[in-house]
């Protein structure tokens, strides 16, 4: 019996296999109709682990670059820009002030100052904040692809991105330097996609070149970045976690092809070699900038940010030594170079975030990889709203930028000096000069923030004798000077309160008018 039974069994399912069609392999019963639809997909997509990841790091940027715009260099740049927009010409000399009129000047920023003067001719502070905000973004966003390009893990690119923020935040503002970041982040993208594909789009590097060196000096920090990259693969070994692998012949021709086509184009700009020539003129002669200027100076570990540099120095120390990861000789050279920058001037640290992020994410590959299957995008829909809504309210109103540029200039004080003209060279503080002469056409600054032309000529040397308290008189009465403009609480100020030469009269919370009591000696 359970013979037959048994035939029965095996009779009736070969007449099942005939009379069914075969099932595909992963086709399982109510697939078809269980399969999303193309919105659907699309809906997946955009509401991704991997979007998720990204928008974070855009959020924590916002975050940090949700400040004012107190830069001292904003309103020289927006000036500059309406020359250049209203005389379709770009001005080669100066001016602005009455201590170096008419000597000549190098705007090597001339290029990144248009689409700043046109975001505030548009909306004001608004459009300004915007532009540097989404300028920063743009420059993470990179950051994040670069070091997925370079690791291959998106949950560590994001995590050291996140980091690097923390080293960039010293040039969260409306500058210039944005723009050369991008294009350093275009250079490092087009080498590594050469390095591991043995082909990229070289031909963009030299017209890259050229809008460089028109937007910004560090042009010259990416030709640095460029021959490390071409002479790390001159030689082939391995030094103990350090590994080298020589160019083929093939290779090396395209880059020093591309290296020798990128000379040309830097001459193609308004100032000749003389812009070609700035950064290292910039460096043997700007003494006092290096010295006297915040963001040249050097990394002080005392200071929070400076205790940020030392942990994330300590954590790549430690990583090295406890890691199996095999150093490639270029990202040694990358890191020295970062690490010389950044220690030496805190302005680089931006820099040095760059070139550090990939190294650290391709020590964190360990992390688990991204799994499609378990993405939630209700959740992720949910949280990304929320990181939106923090975005938003993260960025200030224009009652708020104001009140940041109220803060720190001497906003309170335009009024009086449009209803009483001064009648004589006026010593301003260094910071303020820019500000008021956007804001009076009139007015003739004795130095602003524009330190080489100025340290060139000996002026910034007699400004910071005067701002030390140094021969004060003596220097001003080289000058001329019949009022001083600084802020209340400053020495000069202090010193000034008490000199019976000297009477204030213009009172303000952030700005003090003194005034030569004795006018026809101090003008004799």
């Amino acid at each position: 019996m359970s013979i037959l039974e048994d035939q029965i069994a095996e009779v009736a399912r070969a007449e099942s296999e005939v009379a069914a069609p075969p099932v595909p392999a992963g086709f399982a019963p109510g697939a078809a109709a269980s399969r999303p639809s193309k919105f659907g997909r699309l809906l997946r997509a955009v509401f991704s682990f991997p979007v998720l990841l990204i928008a974070m790091v855009m959020t924590i940027v916002s975050i940090f670059a949700g400040g004012g715009v107190s830069d001292p260099d904003l309103f020289l740049h927006l000036r500059n820009a309406e020359y250049i927009l209203t005389h379709r010409a770009i001005p080669l000399v100066d001016s602005y002030s009455f201590t170096v009129n008419g000597q000549p000047w190098i705007n090597h920023e001339w290029l990144a100052e248009i689409p700043y003067y046109l975001a505030w001719h548009s909306l004001g502070l608004i459009g300004v904040k915007i532009l540097a905000v989404l300028l920063v973004q743009i420059i993470f966003g990179l950051v994040v692809y670069y070091c997925y390009q370079c690791s291959g893990n998106l949950k560590a690119s994001t995590f050291v991105c996140a980091l690097a923020v923390l080293l960039g935040v010293v040039s969260f503002g409306p500058r210039t330097l944005l723009f050369g970041y991008i294009y350093l982040l275009i250079l490092l993208l087009i080498l590594e996609r050469f390095r591991t594909a043995g082909r990229a789009p070289l031909w963009i590097i030299p017209p890259l070149f050229c809008l460089w060196i028109n937007t910004h000096g560090s042009w010259s920090m990416g030709m640095v970045v460029f021959a490390i990259f071409i002479a790390s693969g001159l030689v082939t070994g391995q030094w103990g976690r350090i590994e080298a692998r020589r160019w083929s012949p093939g290779q090396l021709r395209k880059l020093l092809v591309t290296l020798g086509a990128s000379i040309p184009p830097l001459f193609l700009n308004p100032f000749g070699y003389r812009l070609v020539t700035y950064p290292l003129s910039l460096a043997s002669r700007g003494k006092l900038i290096v010295t006297y200027t915040e963001e040249w100076l050097s990394v002080n570990f005392h200071d929070p940010r400076g205790k940020i540099v030392f942990l994330v120095i300590v954590s790549l120390l430690l990583a090295a030594l406890a890691g199996r990861y095999r150093w490639k000789l270029h990202e040694v050279g990358f890191i020295v170079f970062g690490l010389y920058s950044g220690l030496t001037y805190v302005r680089f640290l931006f820099f040095l975030g760059i070139v550090l992020a990939p190294v650290l994410a391709s020590y964190l590959r360990f992390l688990p990889p991204y799994r499609r299957e378990a993405d939630k995008p209700a959740l992720n829909a949910l949280i990304l709203a929320a990181m939106i809504a923090l975005m938003f309210h993260s960025f200030p109103s224009p009652a708020e930028l104001k009140n940041s540029i109220d803060k720190d200039y001497p906003a309170e004080i335009l009024p009086y000096l449009k209803a009483y003209p001064p009648s004589g060279p006026v010593f301003n503080d260094y910071l303020w000069g820019g500000y008021l002469g956007w804001h009076d056409r009139e007015f003739k600054d004795f130095v602003d923030s524009r330190a080489d032309i100025f340290e060139y000529a000996g002026v910034l040397r007699d400004y910071f004798d005067v701002q030390g308290v140094r021969q004060p008189d003596k220097i001003l009465d080289k000058y001329n000077i019949r009022y001083v403009l600084f802020p209340p609480d400053a020495p000069l100020s202090y010193l000034l309160m008490r000199e019976p030469t000297w009477k204030p009269i213009f009172k303000g919370k952030v700005s003090v008018l003194f005034e030569r009591a004795n006018a026809a000696e101090a003008t004799r």
